[in-house]
């Protein structure tokens, strides 16, 4: 808490209860929130949510996890995984047996220490009765600034695995005294923002997930076409090209000398072509030591402190891309995604505007063909680091609980039912506001659009769709969630009235 911790999400267990104890006194005197949930699993990627939000707010703070030992620390590692791959700051805090009861077969004890290998930037075991002394502050702050990458502009997981003997139970309730003074680690140098950027006439800039808005703001400079992925917080403004894959497959791609890429740019099979390509200077901006370049050949720059523009600029290269971006006519799915962004978009200035988070397989890919930039970039997540569809629910009510407004999310139904007890809430603990759109075509969409798609109609099915037998109706009530099912032109209503508490919303489309 000295290092700024604001949010923990707790697991219940045996071994971690004096870690609970001392949480419940700290929340009590409002030191921070304590979030309780019942699956490890799920616990993770809504603590990964949580800091998501931090990291939208500009200050990165780290979200922790706190679980008991044996199989609930395992559970943690898809969430442990995509925070590595992200670049999002996390604390690990897993309960541990004393090390004189490891090796020995006792119960609900595994070798939990570096459990989480090269994914976890800093892990570390505090062993029983560690004296409290600025040699542990030290360790908890090395965790903390590693976490959230205050020296190393590479923010992710960091592992604290902390033994405790029995008694596990307090004498006396704890009381929590004074609030600690700040010690965070404080480091000082140089910032990004001193060199210049001199562009030639005719490039594009790629902006992949969280690129955030400087890619719009070079784009608009240069006076050329900007193909941001939805997540990436940049796709808004008079540059952003909605149907760029389309185009990408014509001429115009060819007459593209420099590619400047901010972010991680996963969605599109015309944008890896292009950024593998040999015709095109590639050029990565980022401040941080992990950069998307799957060529091996980008030349890698800090964020300029100032934009040379090209002179004389052509301002028909970007009015030829702006007269190409006609886009196809979006149905089904993608007219609902289509939909469900523009109503984002309107709202984006708004506090209170429904964030978004979007299921990272077929769904984003509707949204990448057919969203249409507006003046504004709604705040919109996705878990591309990995681009797993496990987590996607609780990601999201991390991010609700985290932005303190609600969040829309936007999943296929395999999602969906992947992640549904996410929803699952404690009668103890706050209700998130929160709204999942079911986008129900029966069956896993992405596959329909790849190779896969020509296999047999049974082998398509079973192997690669796996349409679930889940009455999604059935399911909200059993999660004590509202339900409501519409189809296309039932969305606008949906879309208009406010997001309060718990629902599911199933969006029936015709199956593959």
């Amino acid at each position: 808490m000295a290092q700024g911790l604001r949010d923990v999400v707790y697991c219940p267990g045996s071994r971690d209860a004096p870690l609970g104890y001392a949480l419940a006194a700290a929340e009590e005197a409002g030191w921070l929130r304590v979030h309780v949930r019942i699956d490890e699993r799920s616990a993770g990627f809504m603590a990964l949510g949580l800091s998501r939000a931090s990291v939208l707010a500009g200050d990165g703070v780290p979200a922790a996890v706190v679980t008991t030992s044996g199989t609930a620390v395992a559970n943690l590692h898809p969430a442990v995984l995509e925070a590595d791959a992200s670049g999002i700051p996390l604390l690990v805090l897993t309960s541990d047996r004393p090390h004189e009861m490891w090796h020995t077969g006792a119960n609900q004890t595994t070798l939990q220490s570096n459990i989480y290998g090269r994914a976890a930037r800093f892990s570390a075991t505090i062993p029983a009765e560690y004296p409290a002394d600025s040699r542990l502050e030290g360790l908890v702050g090395r965790a903390f600034a590693t976490a959230s990458g205050v020296i190393t502009r590479d923010p992710g997981p960091v592992h604290l695995d902390v033994c405790f003997r029995d008694p596990l139970v307090p004498v006396e309730h704890p009381a929590p005294g004074p609030r600690p003074e700040p010690t965070g680690i404080h480091v000082s140098g140089g910032t990004p923002g001193d060199g210049t950027l001199t562009l030639p006439a005719r490039g594009v800039v790629v902006a992949g997930d969280a690129a955030g808005p400087l890619a719009a703001r070079i784009a608009e400079t240069a006076g050329w076409p900007l193909l941001a992925e939805p997540t990436s917080g940049a796709r808004s403004g008079p540059n952003a090209i909605t149907d760029y894959q389309t185009i990408l497959g014509t001429g115009l791609a060819d007459e593209i000398g420099t590619v400047l890429v901010l972010g991680h740019p996963t969605l599109s099979r015309p944008v890896s072509r292009l950024l593998t390509g040999a015709s095109a200077d590639i050029v990565v901006i980022t401040d941080s030591p992990r950069w998307a370049d799957v060529a091996g050949r980008a030349s890698i720059m800090t964020p300029p402190g100032e934009v040379v523009c090209p002179e004389p600029r052509d301002p028909s290269w970007l009015r030829r891309w702006k007269d190409a971006d006609r886009g196809g006519g979006a149905d089904g799915k993608d007219r609902a995604c289509a939909m469900i962004w523009e109503d984002a978009c309107r709202g984006a200035d708004g506090p209170q505007a429904p964030a978004l988070v979007i299921g990272a397989s077929a769904v984003i890919r509707s949204f990448d063909r057919f969203a249409r930039a507006g003046d504004r970039a709604p705040i919109a997540v996705a878990n591309r680091g990995l681009a797993g569809i496990d987590g996607t629910v609780s990601t999201a009510v991390g991010l609700a609980a985290g932005l303190r407004r609600p969040v829309r999310v936007v999943v296929g139904d395999v999602t969906a039912a992947h992640d549904a007890t996410g929803l699952l809430t404690g009668r103890c603990e706050s209700e998130p506001d929160v709204q999942v759109i079911v986008l129900n075509d029966a069956g896993g969409a992405i596959f329909g659009g790849l190779e896969h798609a020509s296999a047999p109609r049974p082998v398509l099915e079973r192997f690669f769709l796996t349409p679930q037998i889940l009455d999604l109706e059935d399911l909200a009530g059993a999660l004590g969630a509202a339900f409501q099912r519409v189809d296309a032109n039932g969305l606008d209503a949906v879309l208009g009235a406010p997001i309060r508490g718990r629902s599911i919303i199933e969006v029936t489309l015709p199956a593959l």
